[in-house]
């Protein structure tokens, strides 16, 4: 893992993040999630700055997507330098993704 990939990790762990069970290194239709969370349909995505304009990046997105998934993308920097905001932005998906009646709702934890 990246420096920032194990500072989220350390927020997002054991179910410990708003209650929600985030997975890391979670495959999906032939790519690799750096997180995600199964019941919401949530990918949290870091990218470094080899990233930049990445087409590879739209293309992975986009066949997550047509898993289900909403993906939303951080860069490392930002994640090292600004992780209260980075969560904040997290939460603010959660409760979309709560809020969603196309997403069943887990019993118990998701």
């Amino acid at each position: 893992m990246t420096g920032a990939e194990r500072r989220l990790w350390s927020h997002l762990r054991a179910s410990q993040f708003e209650g929600v069970k985030f997975t890391r290194q979670f495959p999906i239709g032939g790519y690799v999630a750096d997180f995600a969370c199964r019941s919401l349909k949530l990918v949290i995505e870091l990218d470094g700055g080899q990233h930049s304009g990445s087409v590879t990046d739209a293309a992975r997105t986009k066949l997550i997507e047509a898993h289900g998934y909403k993906v939303i993308r951080f860069w490392n920097n930002d994640v090292l330098a600004n992780t209260e905001g980075v969560l904040t932005r997290i939460t603010e998906e959660i409760a979309i993704a709560r809020n969603n009646p196309q997403i069943p709702l887990p019993r118990g934890r998701g």
